[in-house]
């Protein structure tokens, strides 16, 4: 079982993401963190599972797991799980958010 690692640039994206929701709706930006933490969770068994991000080759190491409206990007380290970034999908991804070590 693979040990899930949130990165610091991770959490404050999701915060951020968060925050904003919960202007409108507290209960909805609850929701979603609780729903984006329970998929995260599954990777440590399947760590896998996430499909390669679109705009990187078929032979990058990221992965990424969505959840509606968020991706989360990540990556296999040997037994660990690191969560590099969150944002929402509608949004374009700035290869430089994962590239950077972290």
């Amino acid at each position: 079982m693979a040990e899930i690692v949130w990165t610091e640039p991770a959490l404050a994206d999701l915060e951020a993401i968060a925050d904003y929701i919960a202007i409108e709706s507290r209960h909805a930006a609850s929701g979603l963190v609780q729903r984006i933490f329970a998929h995260v969770e599954q990777l440590a068994i399947h760590p896998e599972s996430g499909s390669r991000p679109q705009e990187f080759p078929r032979s990058t190491r990221y992965r990424q797991v969505v959840e509606p409206p968020c991706r989360v990007f990540y990556r296999v380290d040997g037994e660990r799980v690191l969560i590099l970034h969150v944002m929402r999908s509608e949004r374009r991804l700035r290869a430089s958010r994962l590239l950077r070590e972290r």
